[in-house]
């Protein structure tokens, strides 16, 4: 029970912090002194609390493995898309192969919602939504601050070379064409996830 309390957990003391990225307590406090690492002071108290988003941030940004803050060391990946063979082949696949943590969306609402709750690592991102394109989803998710760290896979069949680099610039960091192999996004989501 401890341990699904740890990957739940959305704010942090310094000396959690220190434990999850294994260095000393005032080595994190000094960060956050100096602006490296985001949170905020607890009102009427000397005391500091690290969000998880600036956290993950933090460990990403100085190559500190995400393992000890996922807490299972699985990849969060929200699959967002809107056709539901494709979520249920990827679910099945990803499932399978057990280092991953899966969410499911099928419009850019959807994925919202699902990436403000559950803070993937990974979107899988299909371009064309009922309700939105791929370019407005990236755009939007990547002028958060707080999701800076999530890298987004656009997986398509119907865009073009064009449309492709303004995906890459409005925030994706890969971009695959369907059919695709599943083996190859597999390793793209834990490869983007560990960078």
């Amino acid at each position: 029970m401890r341990d699904k309390m740890e990957k739940m957990k959305d704010l942090f003391t310094t000396g959690e912090a220190a434990d999850i990225c294994k260095v000393s307590q005032q080595t994190i406090i000094r960060c956050f002194d100096a602006g490296r690492l985001d949170g905020f002071r607890v009102p009427g108290s000397r005391f500091r609390r690290i969000p998880r988003e600036s956290l993950v941030k933090f460990m990403k940004d100085n190559s500190i493995p995400l393992d000890n803050l996922l807490g299972d060391g699985k990849i969060k990946v929200l699959i967002v898309d809107d056709d539901d063979e494709i979520i249920e082949l990827m679910v099945d696949v990803l499932s399978r192969d057990g280092r991953f943590d899966i969410r499911t969306a099928s419009s850019g609402y959807d994925a919202g919602i699902q990436t403000q709750q559950f803070m993937p690592d990974v979107i899988l991102l299909d371009y064309m939504l009922p309700d939105i394109n791929g370019n407005v989803v990236c755009r939007t998710i990547k002028s958060n601050p707080n999701f800076s760290y999530i890298h987004i896979i656009i997986v398509s069949g119907v865009v073009n070379r064009e449309e492709i680099d303004d995906l890459i610039s409005a925030g994706a960091s890969e971009f695959i064409a369907k059919p695709f192999n599943i083996a190859e996004i597999t390793d793209k989501i834990a490869q983007l996830a560990r960078a």
